[in-house]
């Protein structure tokens, strides 16, 4: 008998309830067409759980998590919990514990431009016409968002904030090997990224990155400052393949190389632990001033579920038949609002009309 895959679905808040069931719809297919025999349970968290229990990630969710064998995530936060103490808001003590929790210390972001999509980068046609097909990998479960943080009085004048950026060896060792492994079997280049100038955390990083390279002869290396890497994405981003860089630095370097693509409703990531159990959500945040109104873009979430296909099903053919049903409906001129192109006076259509039509190219034509 085929193994049956549990996978726990955490809608969240914002937009996440409405495009994970854009995610149901593809799911639904790779159970008829595939036979994936994925089972779904669905769990409250976010911002919707503190409203129902009063807490952002419940005993109930954690141990549905636990019990599954990958998490679907949708999206969580909002201005209505901003007002709560940090470590109770929506990111943080649902979110970033479970990334915690599950020891998710590899941040997987695919950001690749769709020749169709070229008039929707803000990028010039000149730079981006050699292609974006650049793999960000972040490190998740150390650095700034995990250091000793908190805020001070100081003379009883003056308030002082603090967050600290702590990294041990072994982790960087870790996410490098992660990254040459990747590296290696698809004949990429790494570049890491840092500020080793002036950051002792930096300077560990790159050292430690550059050891482990020496495991891996046949992978090229190359190392950037930071603020030089995100010029050099927008200058030429068809240079890069992967880029490897710490919590803070990946989380910013990520988006920006989502914008360039054109919107990062179009992002999926990954996030793995040692044993590839793994956590997949679209990189885009809740956009509460968006939901209910039926226009986000189900495409990242759609691409993560293509993701769960490659490291939790463990089948290529499947994650390159979604992310073929996506190409198509792009080339057949669908958009929704975020990545319309103005120019061709099109009207846009909306979330559920995308989930619709990637849904029937995926069962009829992928």
């Amino acid at each position: 008998m085929k193994k049956k895959y549990n996978i726990a679905i955490l809608p969240g808040d914002g937009i996440g309830p409405e495009i994970i069931r854009e995610g149901y719809k593809i799911i639904k297919i790779l159970n008829e067409k595939f036979h994936s025999n994925i089972n779904t349970q669905e769990y409250i968290i976010g911002g919707a759980s503190i409203d129902k229990y009063g807490l952002a990630l419940t005993k109930k969710t954690l141990l549905g998590c636990k019990q599954s064998d990958a998490i679907l995530f949708g999206s969580v936060g909002g201005e209505k919990w901003n007002k709560l103490p940090e470590n109770q808001r929506p990111e943080k003590a649902a979110l970033l514990k479970l990334r915690k929790k599950f020891n998710l210390f590899a941040n997987i972001r695919p950001s690749k431009l769709y020749p169709c999509l070229i008039n929707a980068s803000p990028l010039k046609r000149n730079i981006i016409e050699k292609g974006i097909n650049i793999l960000c990998i972040r490190e998740l479960i150390e650095g700034i968002y995990f250091g000793p943080s908190g805020i001070e009085i100081i003379n009883n004048l003056e308030k002082r904030a603090f967050d600290t950026e702590l990294y041990y060896q072994s982790t960087i060792e870790k996410i490098a090997k992660f990254a040459f492994k990747i590296a290696q079997k698809n004949n990429y280049k790494i570049t890491s990224i840092d500020k080793s100038n002036v950051l002792k955390s930096s300077l560990l990083w790159r050292n430690t990155v550059t050891k482990i390279s020496k495991e891996f002869p046949n992978v090229q290396l190359s190392h950037l400052y930071v603020d030089n890497a995100v010029m050099q994405i927008v200058k030429c981003p068809s240079q890069f393949d992967i880029l490897l860089s710490s919590n803070l630095f990946g989380d910013i370097i990520s988006d920006e190389c989502a914008a360039i693509t054109g919107s990062i409703g179009m992002l999926p990531s990954a996030s793995l632990n040692e044993n590839g159990f793994a956590l997949y959500e679209p990189a885009g945040g809740s956009a509460p001033d968006i939901q209910g109104k039926n226009i986000a873009n189900p495409i990242a979430q759609i691409l993560s579920i293509a993701m769960l296909a490659e490291y939790t099903l463990k089948s290529l053919e499947i994650s390159n038949a979604i992310e073929y049903a996506v190409h198509e409906a792009l080339k057949l001129g669908y958009r929704t609002l975020d990545i319309l192109n103005l120019d061709n006076k099109k009207d846009y259509i909306s979330t559920s009309q995308m989930g619709d039509f990637i849904a029937q190219i995926l069962k009829y034509k992928a």
